[in-house]
């Protein structure tokens, strides 16, 4: 009688299988999504007009859902730990960044946009704490939008969406402008038109449960005054404003480990199942844990964005002109 015998080869199919299975149930798997009217979240007010108008709107599905909901990052409060942090969605906000890059061809100013909700809930393979999502928005020296970038703030799931402002000599190789792409089990645009479109927002549209983009577009901002949308105001705020979160006694903690093995690492976000299937191929134990967005010169911790560990610096979006290369754009 033949016996079944176990080997290196039977061990990586195995887990192969596995993780395909996690990766379709909690990153491909499309929820049935409730009909409109719809919450959206917009920026409130800001003392720099062009961060307010070219910040993205969120559309939030099953709203009634807490996690579903933007908040802000809040420490220790009625009901917690003095040191637990967690995400306050009476208070919706969002945190900004400005940062310009040079490539061969040009300057551009990146305009960075941070959002966070309470968790991802079990069994999807990103479930976890206090998760977060950025969209980046880059302009050129017209202050035209060229490029959009979206990324959870653990470095997963990166889309790139460029539009009708981007020279074709500026795309990747192959890239088909016509083709919708496919990001992981979502089926986003490849380009967005912002020509003619007057007062343009833009909509990004969120999967309920694991707050992937499941599309963006680009649409008139009166059009988001309608009965079909609910509208909440996000309060917006400094992007390093999360390393000094007030506390009840009148002192600041940041949102971050600021040393020790996870210094850079949002604190609370620890990612089980991420950390069991993807953490041998990466390198990296804490693989799929949200994090600081910020020089890894200081914080020890890049924003990579490929999981090769021999292409962190280069997949890293703090240097964005590298990361745009390391991708095939030729910004």
């Amino acid at each position: 009688m033949n016996r079944f015998r176990w080997s290196g080869r039977n061990f990586l199919t195995w887990l192969a299988v596995i993780v395909w299975a996690f990766l379709w149930q909690g990153c491909a798997h499309h929820l049935t999504l409730p009909d409109t009217p719809q919450t959206i979240y917009v920026a409130g007010e800001w003392p720099e007009d062009r961060v307010r108008q070219q910040a993205p709107v969120f559309m939030a599905y099953d709203y009634t859902d807490t996690n579903n909901r933007i908040g802000r990052p809040a420490i220790g409060g009625e009901g917690k730990d003095d040191d637990e942090v967690w995400i306050d969605t009476d208070h919706p906000a969002v945190y900004v960044m400005r940062r310009t890059f040079t490539t061969a061809r040009a300057t551009y100013t990146n305009l960075i946009y941070r959002v966070h909700f309470p968790r991802v809930p079990y069994f999807h393979l990103t479930a976890g704490n206090n998760v977060g999502l950025m969209v980046v928005v880059t302009l050129d020296e017209a202050n035209r939008t060229v490029l959009v970038t979206t990324v959870h703030t653990c470095g997963c799931y990166k889309a790139f969406i460029p539009t009708d402002y981007l020279p074709a000599d500026a795309l990747p190789e192959g890239w088909d402008v016509n083709q919708r792409q496919s990001v992981y089990g979502e089926e986003l645009p490849s380009r967005l038109a912002f020509t003619g479109v007057e007062n343009p927002a833009l909509l990004i549209h969120l999967r309920p449960e694991v707050h992937r983009v499941m599309d963006v577009e680009v649409v008139s901002a009166d059009q988001l005054q309608g009965e079909a949308f609910l509208p909440l105001a996000m309060e917006v705020d400094a992007m390093d404003a999360l390393d000094r979160l007030p506390s009840g006694d009148g002192t600041a903690t940041s949102f971050y480990y600021a040393q020790g093995w996870r210094k850079g690492h949002v604190k609370g976000t620890i990612k089980p199942l991420e950390m069991m299937f993807m953490s041998l191929i990466s390198l990296d134990l804490f693989v799929g844990s949200d994090k600081i967005y910020a020089d890894p010169a200081i914080w020890d911790n890049p924003f990579y964005t490929s999981l090769k560990p021999w292409r962190r610096d280069d997949s890293d979006m703090w240097d964005f002109a590298r990361f745009l290369d390391y991708w095939g754009w030729r910004l």
